[in-house]
């Protein structure tokens, strides 16, 4: 088991994601699934270190992907690098497209939509400075189970539509960032981490709009 400081997260037991459907990959379908994944009657807090490899639980995390139109090369996305000192080490040395992280009992008291979005907020607060208005909308969710890492976590996908290209990292373990074409981040897709994989196909696909 990893090492990792006590720090509860949010969770949801695994029987009810596959009540409502489980799937493989990318699920447009957020309003099917996002009202249940946040209900408090379902959502509880743990120790993140006993979920890390306990598949009986999914942990909740919010996926946003910045987007930036150009005048001259249409959609842009931004990306960037995990450094090697990056926490959780299954995905060092990964590119990625999303930014987010876990929930954690610090964010809220319920464990219910408010801590989610106390918790997004959060998460982006810490790891970039945004700089410019956005708006933010959930387009679907992604589930991993083919992976160690991926089948404890759901990822719920945000994309942030950005007024202006201005992103800077405020950790040095997020390097290599700039927002680049759908073409330009396919054309490097082996270097990406899963989700990112899944998340770009998607958006080549018109899957995730």
């Amino acid at each position: 088991m990893g090492s990792f400081p006590r720090e509860d997260v949010l969770v949801v037991p695994r029987w009810l994601f596959d009540q409502v459907g489980a799937f493989q990959g990318f699920c447009a379908d957020a309003a099917s699934y996002v009202p249940l994944l946040l209900d408090p009657r379902h959502t509880s807090w743990r120790p993140r270190a006993s979920v890390e490899e306990d598949p009986s639980y999914k942990q909740l995390i919010p996926y946003c992907v910045l987007s930036w139109r150009s005048a001259d090369k249409g959609s842009q996305f931004f990306a960037y690098t995990r450094g090697g000192g990056q926490s959780e080490a299954r995905l060092r040395a990964k590119r990625s497209v999303g930014v987010g992280g876990h929930i954690a009992s610090t964010d809220g008291q319920h464990g219910d939509d408010v801590s989610y979005e106390s918790g997004m907020r959060r998460e982006l607060a810490e790891e970039i400075a945004i700089g410019g208005a956005y708006s933010s909308r959930c387009v679907g969710l992604i589930n991993d189970d083919s992976t160690p890492v991926g089948s404890v976590h759901l990822g719920i996908v945000h994309i942030l539509e950005l007024e202006k290209p201005e992103v800077s990292s405020r950790e040095s373990e997020l390097v290599e960032c700039g927002f680049e074409t759908l073409a330009a981040l396919l054309a490097d897709r082996e270097r990406f981490e899963t989700w990112s994989q899944i998340t770009l196909d998607a958006l080549a696909a018109g899957t995730l709009a």
